[in-house]
């Protein structure tokens, strides 16, 4: 009789929570899936180029350097570009500048000059613009030509 009251306790315990082995709050189901969030690896301005590449542009004010990643569409993988310079117009207080980015060559990745997935110049200008808008005069990737392409640094130009 014992053992009859004891089940009876536990079926009504089980009826009660809902059911016996489901837990309580949302399943796999209803959970809403996660948004990719396109984020600079280093913490620099997006620039979007078309719909399938970024530039991303890292200020260095200390030395006065811009430095350009070239990465795919998310900003995960770095792309190659057979340009051997990348060239940026740029309006800085109402005055115009120009800066020319070499390609960097990196013996641990194998890129080279006109393989390469980074740029860098530097300019005095740089170590104090904080903002300014900005023009990626041309730029090759794998084929695809890319001119002209305006941006405001620090906020890039992608209104995704």
């Amino acid at each position: 009789m014992k053992a009859f009251k004891t089940s009876l306790l536990l079926l009504a315990s089980c009826l009660l929570c809902g059911g016996c082995g489901k837990t309580s709050g949302p399943s796999a189901t209803d959970e809403k899936p996660q948004l990719h969030k396109d984020v600079p690896p280093h913490g620099g301005t997006p620039v979007a180029l078309g719909d399938d590449y970024n530039l991303e542009l890292v200020r260095d004010a200390e030395s006065g350097t811009l430095s350009g990643y070239v990465l795919d569409d998310e900003m995960e993988e770095f792309m190659r570009s057979s340009s051997p310079v990348l060239t940026i117009t740029a309006t800085v207080n109402g005055e115009p500048r120009t800066l020319i980015l070499a390609a960097v060559a990196n013996s641990a990745t194998g890129e080279t000059v006109g393989d390469t997935s980074q740029f860098q110049g530097q300019a005095d200008w740089i170590k104090t613009a904080t903002s300014f808008e900005g023009t990626v005069q041309d730029i090759t990737i794998r084929g695809s030509h890319f001119a002209e392409v305006k941006f405001n640094f620090p906020h890039g130009n992608d209104s995704k």
